[in-house]
């Protein structure tokens, strides 16, 4: 499946804003599933310096410097993605969940495609006694990993409210987790959270979902949305498998990815500082459409997403 994407976020300042830097991760990945065949960023206004580099993660970035006087800041990432359906795999036949974590702790590769840096807690991800228990109900001895790791997104599922009004971008897990409720970054969080806990490799995604409107419904220009998800290391056999606690589905082709970490922290696709006395306002507009749909028009959400 072939899709065109076109993201773009504007910023508009109560006051000019005379100094801003910026790192964009708006290049969606290549990975065992997806093939990058197009990108490009633009910036209004144009950056004095641009800094073009692959980040810890195996992300691109660009750095972009604008020093010069400006009251809006327009950031427009455009590209086509080809998503494969990857493989199928057979839950119950995956390796037993312990026998996965002794794999990562004993495992020598220390490359992005390995489980080493995805092991261990992060500032947005602790390990939380209260995440760990609630996970290890779903790994119980000897249970097939894919299958334990998918019955606890589908707890999540039925136990979690998705409510954007709950939870900000700087949450912490262990209060979304607390008040059984947020949005995809918190879940993704919180599964990452107590995967961690019991010793396995987890990863955090950054990406887009493709959803559909409802029959006989036209695409709504501009109104879909950035989503988050949770990918685990399922041992050497199986790999990395991505898991959805926001909708309770493994990931396949609707699914593309932007990048990929170890938190949101890793893979915010804007983050940096700006200089101004004032506020600002921000509007992001999200468009994903697969080329068999000539026209761009947006959709109404099937399924749960989060903005930027």
């Amino acid at each position: 499946m072939i899709y065109s994407i076109n993201h773009r976020t504007t910023y508009v300042y109560e006051k000019p804003v005379g100094f801003a830097r910026c790192v964009l991760r708006l290049t969606p990945a290549t990975t065992a599933t997806q093939t990058l065949l197009d990108s490009r960023v633009t910036v209004t206004p144009e950056p004095s310096t641009t800094l073009v580099r692959v980040g810890p993660f195996g992300e691109r970035t660009q750095t972009i410097v604008i020093d010069k006087a400006h009251s809006e800041l327009v950031i427009t990432g455009t590209s086509r993605v080809d998503v494969g359906a990857g493989k199928n795999h057979d839950r119950d036949a995956s390796a037993p969940w312990e026998a996965v974590r002794a794999q990562a702790f004993g495992t020598r590769a220390l490359g992005t495609d390995g489980p080493a840096a995805y092991l261990y807690p992060t500032r947005r991800t602790p390990v939380v006694t209260a995440i760990t228990d609630y996970a290890r109900t779903s790994f119980t001895p000897g249970r097939p990993v894919i299958t334990a790791a998918a019955d606890l997104m589908e707890r999540m599922y039925a136990d979690f409210t998705y409510d954007p009004e709950t939870t900000t971008v700087s949450t912490p897990a262990a209060i979304a987790f607390e008040a059984r409720s947020g949005v995809c970054q918190d879940f993704a969080h919180i599964m990452i959270s107590g995967l961690h806990g019991l010793g396995l490799a987890a990863a955090y995604v950054s990406g887009y979902l493709r959803t559909n409107p409802p029959p006989g419904k036209p695409r709504l220009a501009g109104a879909d949305a950035t989503h988050a998800w949770v990918s685990v290391w399922c041992g050497e056999v199986d790999g990395w498998i991505g898991f959805d606690p926001t909708n309770a589905v493994l990931t396949r082709q609707d699914h593309i990815v932007l990048a990929v970490g170890r938190d949101y922290s890793d893979v915010a696709p804007i983050d940096g500082i700006v200089l101004s006395p004032g506020s600002q306002t921000l509007k992001v507009e999200v468009d994903v459409v697969p080329d068999s749909e000539m026209v761009p028009e947006v959709m109404h959400h099937s399924m749960r997403v989060d903005a930027e």
